[in-house]
């Protein structure tokens, strides 16, 4: 293995060499507290040579090097001289403009204009959008990764900004010097920037580059359980010819992952899937356990086991992907399971999700099992907010590797029946339960808990068959004793409670606006079929009317429509 290591600085750097950041790389994610730590170290460095750790290289072309480590640092560089850039500009400084985008883009041997950092991952957007100094050719929709680009330019402009403001302020300035203060002040920015020194790491190819990777990185105590699993199946995989599979299969991956309209994290994902088939892990233990199993001989068949997978979580967070309409009980639970923002649960839910897509077993079995984990969590977690000491995480697991070795549906239909009789066992008392339902309220001070009251009035209306001239998403909130009339006495617990809730539709909510009990009665009389009963037949509307309805409500809700099954 050839290894050249030299000391360099970011203006050498970008002056030497073009570097890809190859699009099986994982995408720029940097938030707003790694931007502050990185402007905070450059304006502390003032032109003086700060270090900001290694780069590796490979040789990947004439003039052209791939980065294993150190994208993050180089977009956000990027970035950053953009920003200082286009000020420049703005200021009518258009040489100083020029020749800092000179470190942007600039000709090669051929004399062909390149960006010195090219991104595949948010082409055409980072080009476009960032780099670009002329006229943009065409405009680019920003995805998940480009909008933490934007986000990224707009905090550097924020703060580049925030200096000339300053020089504005600083009554110390003559106010015919104030452009050429903010000149300088740019100028001493831009050299804190390119004076910042790294080492360079440069190997002649990308299996060097990864092991070197790896070993830098103290066995990835501090790295993305991600960037971990990469490096390890891209070395273990051997491509043949000139399609590298591994990279093909790993961009999907992280295609499907980061192209979710849900945030998902891929470190949680690689972790999830692995539990749901071989061994539950932690996060922090999921590498050594992965790679200690991921072989020559096997690591192609578990890479194509994640991409598989990999869309298969993806429809389990948002559900309205991956799901035919008709399998709209499928979409409901798995719904509900997002608004009591649980996590434990997942192995064994992507684990039936997959023996389903597989057709191992049916739709009916699939449902049957989710309806028996979203109601178990709704008495659970939602409503007594019941902790759990690992034990419920650990059997998800088991359930979830049980399922995947299951050889028919006969054999997957016994595990699902002794993951529901579990769950039984474990479901918190009625008491317990009533105690937790009496304490979630929904008021507009209060509107915390506004999805988790919405899906248990739905859930509850659907049991007193009630029905509506309305779509259920479009369904308000009704208070029978209205909000505008709290006080000592009906405070907003009373007035938040299920007690003092039903659904009604926008316009009949409107109509009630906030009359007296009296006169709301009249109106809910005529709203065939879609008010409880038990309303309509109340004589008066009084507190302790209002608590016995929600102690009802709770013992329904129990025994009736989330009774695990």
């Amino acid at each position: 293995m050839k290894i050249e290591s030299s000391d360099t600085n970011v203006e050498r750097l970008f002056t030497s060499d073009f570097l890809i950041i190859p699009r099986f790389q994982r995408p720029y994610s940097w938030d707003d507290e790694n931007l502050e730590d990185f402007w905070n170290d450059v304006v502390k460095a003032e032109g003086e040579d700060y270090f900001i750790g290694s780069m590796v290289l490979y040789g990947a072309g004439r003039q052209q090097y791939g980065v294993v480590d150190g994208q993050q640092r180089l977009t956000t560089i990027t970035i950053l001289l953009c920003v200082i850039r286009n000020v420049f500009q703005e200021l009518g400084s258009e040489n100083l403009a020029k020749g800092l985008h000179a470190l942007i883009e600039r000709g090669d041997r051929d004399s062909v204009n390149r960006y010195v950092v090219m991104t595949e991952t948010s082409y055409p957007f980072f080009a476009e959008e960032i780099q670009k100094f002329e006229e943009k050719d065409f405009e680019t929709e920003p995805q998940r990764e480009e909008k933490r680009l934007q986000a990224s330019y707009n905090f550097f402009e924020k703060k580049v900004r925030g200096i000339l403001v300053a020089v504005d302020a600083d009554g110390a300035v003559l106010k015919d010097d104030k452009l050429e203060a903010k000149i300088r002040r740019l100028k001493e920015l831009r050299d804190s920037v390119l004076f910042l020194s790294l080492i360079r790491i440069e190997l002649d190819n990308e299996d060097d580059a990864y092991l070197i990777f790896e070993t830098l990185n103290t066995r990835g105590k501090d790295l993305a359980l991600t960037d971990l699993l990469k490096n390890h199946f891209l070395k273990t995989i051997k491509g043949k010819g000139s399609v590298d599979s591994a990279k093909e299969l790993w961009t999907k991956i992280l295609s499907t992952i980061n192209g979710s309209e849900v945030d998902i994290d891929p470190d949680t994902f690689f972790t999830h899937s692995w539990s749901s088939k071989f061994e539950a892990t932690t996060q922090q233990k999921a590498y050594k356990r992965i790679k200690s199993a991921v072989k020559a001989t096997t690591a192609k068949d578990q890479l194509k086991g994640f991409v598989v997978d990999a869309e298969y979580y993806v429809s389990i967070f948002n559900p309205d992907q991956g799901w035919k309409k008709e399998q709209v009980e499928i979409i409901n639970s798995l719904k509900a399971m997002r608004i009591f923002k649980i996590s434990q649960h997942t192995p064994g839910v992507l684990s039936l999700v997959r023996a389903n897509k597989s057709g191992l077993i049916s739709d009916r079995a699939l449902k049957r099992a989710l309806k028996a984990i979203e109601d178990f969590h709704f008495l659970f977690t939602a409503v007594t907010s019941s902790r759990s000491s690992g034990g419920i995480s650990a059997m998800y697991s088991s359930f979830g590797r049980k399922i995947f070795e299951a050889k028919d549906a006969n054999e997957a239909g016994v595990v699902i029946n002794e993951l529901i009789e579990k769950l039984d066992e474990r479901k918190p008392s009625i008491s317990e339960f009533l105690a937790g339902f009496e304490q979630i309220s929904y008021t507009k001070i209060n509107t915390k808990q506004s999805s988790l009251v919405r899906y248990t009035l739905q859930k509850l209306a659907v049991s007193q068959k009630l029905a509506f001239s309305d779509d259920a998403a479009n369904l308000t909130i009704e208070h029978i004793f209205p909000q505008a009339k709290m006080d000592a006495d009906w405070n907003a617990d009373i007035i938040g409670s299920f007690g003092n809730l039903i659904l009604l539709t926008k316009k009949d909510n409107e109509e009630l606006q906030d009359d007296s009990f009296e006169e709301k009665i009249k109106v809910l009389k005529t709203l065939n079929g879609s008010v409880p009963q038990d309303v309509l037949d109340a004589p008066d509307w009084t507190k302790e009317r209002v608590q016995d309805r929600t102690s009802a409500l709770a013992a329904t809700a129990y025994h009736e429509v989330w009774n695990i099954k």
